[in-house]
């Protein structure tokens, strides 16, 4: 984890411990920069990374202000760290069904810019949320970049994995959502019925250089799917 971002933790932490609420104006940069020994740079990235995640905005000349928290409970629809660490207060668990190294078919392909003789990771796991199934997911790594993968990374958080232990940088996503019903055999992973609504999404993560490693697709399950977006809006 980089400097920022432990940072930018740190104040999230401190803004939660303390129930600061809408409006309540934070420490001035020199202050920020004395508390936690950093460059204005570092500080100055390290607010940027919290006033895209909605936790602070900024007011040129006035300072730094907390952002009205969201509804607990919500998943981020549009973060690109994956949505574990939006759910902190609730048990997020991952089943396992399969993990293998395969050839990629013309779609995984062209989405991760590789060829069809390329070895991809497959992973296909039931995410949980307090022991309630929310969602089928299956993804697909380019392996040149995602080097490894075994059950135990898998079972936790992919991307803490690839940030952490490969060192790698995730720069941003491509989101494509439909809506439409479940096939009988995402119905039995799911535990609902074949023919229900489900919220269907394919997602194509980029590094910071902005090449693909990562291609997924998940169903959510519609009884335990609530979700958010909150933007930035500049003139």
């Amino acid at each position: 984890m980089l400097k920022y971002q432990a940072i930018a933790n740190e104040i999230k932490q401190f803004i939660e411990d303390n129930d600061l609420q809408q409006g309540h104006k934070l420490p001035v940069l020199e202050s920020l920069m004395s508390q936690f020994k950093a460059s204005k740079s570092t500080i100055i990235n390290a607010l940027d990374l919290l006033e895209k995640k909605g936790d602070v905005y900024q007011v040129r000349g006035s300072g730094i202000f907390v952002r009205r928290h969201r509804r607990k409970g919500y998943i981020n629809l549009l973060s690109n760290q994956g949505f574990k660490k939006d759910l902190d207060n609730f048990q997020i668990t991952s089943e396992v069904i399969e993990l293998d190294v395969r050839k990629p078919n013309s779609e995984v392909a062209d989405s991760l810019n590789i060829h069809i003789h390329d070895d991809v990771y497959y992973v296909k796991r039931i995410r949980y949320i307090n022991g309630k199934t929310l969602c089928l997911e299956e993804s697909f790594f380019n392996k040149a970049i995602v080097t490894y993968l075994n059950k135990e990374i898998v079972s936790e958080s992919i991307f803490n994995y690839i940030q952490e232990g490969l060192g790698l940088k995730i720069g941003f996503s491509d989101l494509y959502i439909h809506v439409d019903k479940l096939t009988a055999e995402e119905g039995k992973y799911l535990g609902l019925n074949e023919g229900v609504p489900k919220l269907f999404a394919e997602t194509i993560f980029h590094l910071t250089n902005g090449q693909p490693f990562d291609f997924s697709k998940v169903t959510y399950n519609y009884e335990q799917s609530h979700f958010f977006i909150q933007e930035n809006l500049h003139d």
